[in-house]
């Protein structure tokens, strides 16, 4: 549990609805503003398999964030 809290701090001080609700707006604004600098450095050809192996991975990052947050706010994750 500690491996989590240490990567995903944001996600476990979800105590309240609007907690749950920044936290969420948190995570997917990171997938946004990621995806799109991501797609703007895909343009470069080598670079291009690179790019989207590390979107998908800002992706898993922020729906395992998104998922952790509501787990913690329904009281299922100490």
């Amino acid at each position: 549990m500690d491996f989590l809290k240490k990567y995903w701090p944001r996600a476990f001080k979800a105590n309240s609805v609007v907690d749950l609700i920044i936290a969420i707006i948190i995570y997917l604004v990171i997938g946004i503003v990621a995806g799109l600098v991501i797609k703007l450095v895909s343009l470069i050809p080598i670079v291009n398999i690179l790019c989207g192996l590390l979107g998908g991975l800002v992706d898993l990052y922020c729906l395992v964030g998104i998922v952790l947050s509501v787990l913690a706010f329904l009281k299922i994750l100490k």
